[in-house]
Order: structure tokens, then C-alpha cells, then sequence
């Protein structure tokens, strides 16, 4: 058999290794650690190490290593332009170091681990640098051609099981954060029937939208409904810390538009860039007067027995992040009949492209009454919701009791 033939050979024994189905089973970490193990073992490396993106610091965290576990157990972070990692990511081409001294590199455990060559590749997925390979040599030596196709090919499968990992980490920690934030359940008061719904608009299961009902010391009920733009976690997170302020406010201050105004100084201030809309209602102790304010928020909807329900008009208040102390915010204050209703969401529900949201706000208002809360808020999602919501929804549904 020729050197060619040998060399061919060799070629697919290392290409079919690194595309073998079988890894495609494998869980995304697993994938990792395997796509590693193989990479170490073809390329007759003495380490392998993939460190991915942390898009919010723009450094690159160890994520998952071979004869380098000390810098995943350390939590190694590599800011993007520093050091060997970094310039590979920064420069998206390879790298080869064939005899480097600690001036070359940033992560001290590389150099106390005494590796004296490396060979780096960006892991490219949808156009955007999302990590970097790299294999390192316990002594010099120079890395060929072959090996650099060979490290951008299983970079390529770290890309795609990289991606899988993040988005699953993702989805399970703004689930965890759904749980903790949207009450499981409602609390059970005297004189009132509440309901609600929260349906997600995007995979994440989780975004800016939210609902909260608590009881005062003073004995007043607090129902509020809100919406932090964007979708995801990072929306779920400012949701979450805008909820727990408005919490707070709410025992400083009987007053839903003082109380409003101290979210959006904190909103301005801690959370710049975020637009949020957000309803505060405070229910009386006999549950016959609601107070209530808005900011930026679609109007709620309140049902009269003997009447047909309608949109409330309540002043037009700015949202929070873009107020101005200089223009007070202002409560309204509503009669709650007994057998009334009063129904908040957030536009998600009546929004469609294409129409006015008057129009969906009439449609809502039309199936607006005298029912028990929760089949009014199946009737509701039936009616005006969509079967496959582009945004996320949150519905909540007050009734006063008839007697």
C-alpha cells in the first residue's frame, strides 16, 4: 500500500471519528466530553479545552476540558482579545503557538501545567463566535494543515452542541425563575374570585410579562399586571427585580401612582434601557373601591352588573424608564360592584399586526362578564387570545363577590 493510500486512510479514520452519527445521541455536555476525548486521541494531544462565549461579559469561560479539568473546577475566564483563547476568538482564525512562554498567555494554568505548544480554533454557529477549541502539547512541536481542518471540523460539532447546552441551560433556569416570580396560586380573599393566565409567546417559556396579587397590612388588596420588553431571561430578570420593588413600594405608600413613580426613578436608575409598562391596583378592605394608576399600560377592562363591560379611561401616564418627576403620575379611583369584574392583561392578548389594538381591546370587553373567574379567563384566552401567541400573554381576573 502507497503513502498516499495510508495517508487517505488515515484522513477518513480521523474524519468519520469526528462525524460518526453515534455523537449526535449523546447529550449536549456528553457530546462535549467525547468530541474532546476523540480530538485529544487523533490529534495526539496531551489536552483539549472548548471555552464558550459569556455574551454579558464578553469572556470566555472553561466550559469543558481533557488534561486541563483544573481549569473548568477554577471557572477560568479569558476576556475576548486577551491571551492565546482570546486572540482566537477576537482574530476568528486559527492559532499555533509552537513554543509559547507565559507571555503569550493569560490563563496561569496553562503555564503550570508546563504545556509548551497549542493549536486554537474559533467554534463559529450562525455567523457569530461563540467559543474556541484549542489543544496543547506537553512539549514543542508544530501543527499541519490536516490538523487544523481536522480541530475546525470537531469545532464545528462543539458549535452546534455548544449552542444546545446554553439554550437548555437557559430554558431550565427561566422556568425555575417562571416558578419562583408568577404566583402558583392565587390567594384565597374574603369578597373577591381572582383567576389568571400566562401563556409564552417564544421557546423560552418565560419573558418580561407578569402578574402579582398580595394582601396589605392595612388590609387592601394589591393586584398588579406588568410587561418588561424583550423576551427570554434577561427580561425574566428585570421582571423579576422590577416585581420585588414594586412589592416593597407598596408597603411605603397607599397611593398606586407614588408608588409607581418610586419604580420608575429605581427603573431609570437600575435598570436603564429596559421599557416597562406596569398597572397598580389597590382593592378597599370591603372591596367596593379600587384605586388605581397606570404607566404606559393597555386600559383594564371592568364589567357592571346591568351593563355592558368596557375599557376603563385612565389618564396617560408614561412607562417606566422614560418618566419625568416633573410630571406627577395620578390615581384613579373606580367603583367595584357587587358581581363586578375588572380584568387586567398585558397587549400581548389583544395586539395583532395588522390591526388596531382598539379592536382587540372591544373584542375582549365583549366577553367580559358576570362568570366565574376562572371560566372567564378560559373564555377569554378562547376568544381573544390566539392559539399561537407571538407574544407572551398575562391575564388576571378580579370578580366581587355578590354579597
Amino acid at each position: 500500500m502507497g503513502v498516499d493510500s495510508i495517508r487517505n486512510g488515515e484522513r477518513l479514520r480521523r474524519l468519520e471519528a469526528l462525524t460518526d452519527a453515534t455523537l449526535s445521541r449523546l447529550d449536549a455536555s456528553d457530546l462535549l466530553d467525547e468530541l474532546l476525548d476523540r480530538v485529544r486521541d487523533l490529534l495526539g494531544a496531551d489536552t483539549a479545552a472548548i471555552l464558550l462565549v459569556d455574551p454579558h461579559s464578553q469572556q470566555l469561560v472553561a466550559t469543558a476540558a481533557r488534561g486541563l479539568e483544573e481549569e473548568v473546577r477554577r471557572g477560568v475566564r479569558i476576556p475576548i482579545g486577551r491571551g492565546f483563547a482570546g486572540r482566537v476568538a477576537q482574530e476568528r482564525v486559527p492559532l499555533m503557538l509552537a513554543d509559547f512562554t507565559s507571555a503569550d498567555v493569560v490563563n496561569p494554568v496553562l503555564v503550570e501545567m508546563g504545556i509548551r505548544a497549542l493549536l486554537g480554533v474559533p467554534i463559529i454557529a450562525a455567523g457569530e463566535v461563540v467559543g474556541v477549541l484549542h489543544v496543547g502539547s506537553l512539549q514543542p512541536r508544530g501543527f499541519t494543515p490536516d490538523d487544523v481542518r481536522l480541530l475546525e471540523l470537531a469545532a464545528d460539532r462543539a458549535g452546534v452542541a455548544g449552542q444546545i447546552r446554553t439554550q437548555k441551560i437557559e430554558q431550565a433556569t427561566a422556568l425555575a425563575l417562571q416558578r419562583s416570580l408568577l404566583p402558583g396560586t392565587l390567594p384565597e380573599v374574603p369578597g373577591v374570585r381572582m383567576a389568571a393566565r400566562y401563556v409564552p409567546g417564544h421557546a423560552f417559556g418565560i419573558g418580561g410579562d407578569w402578574y402579582d396579587v398580595f394582601t396589605l397590612p392595612s388590609g387592601w388588596l394589591g393586584v398588579v399586571i406588568g410587561d418588561v420588553s424583550g423576551h427570554g431571561l434577561a427580561s425574566a430578570v428585570v421582571m423579576g427585580r422590577v416585581r420585588s420593588a414594586l412589592r416593597a413600594y407598596a408597603l411605603v405608600t397607599d397611593d398606586p401612582a407614588e408608588a409607581l413613580t418610586l419604580l420608575d426613578r429605581k427603573v431609570r436608575h437600575f435598570e436603564a434601557g429596559s421599557l416597562t409598562t406596569a398597572q397598580y391596583a389597590m382593592i378597599s378592605p370591603d372591596r367596593t373601591t379600587v384605586r388605581i394608576s397606570t404607566a404606559g399600560h393597555p386600559p383594564p377592562v371592568l364589567f357592571v352588573p346591568g351593563r355592558p363591560a368596557a375599557t376603563v379611561a385612565l389618564p396617560a401616564d408614561p412607562p417606566l424608564g422614560i418618566g419625568d418627576d416633573r410630571r406627577p403620575r395620578r390615581t384613579t379611583t373606580l367603583e367595584l360592584a357587587a358581581g363586578g369584574v375588572l380584568v387586567l392583561y398585558t397587549d400581548g392578548l389583544v395586539e395583532r399586526r395588522g390591526q388596531l389594538i382598539d379592536v382587540g381591546m372591544e373584542l375582549l370587553a365583549e366577553v367580559v362578564g358576570s362568570t366565574p373567574a376562572d371560566d372567564l379567563c378560559s373564555a377569554i384566552m378562547t376568544t381573544v387570545g390566539l392559539d399561537e401567541p407571538t407574544d407572551d400573554v398575562a391575564l388576571l381576573v378580579v370578580c366581587r363577590d355578590l354579597m
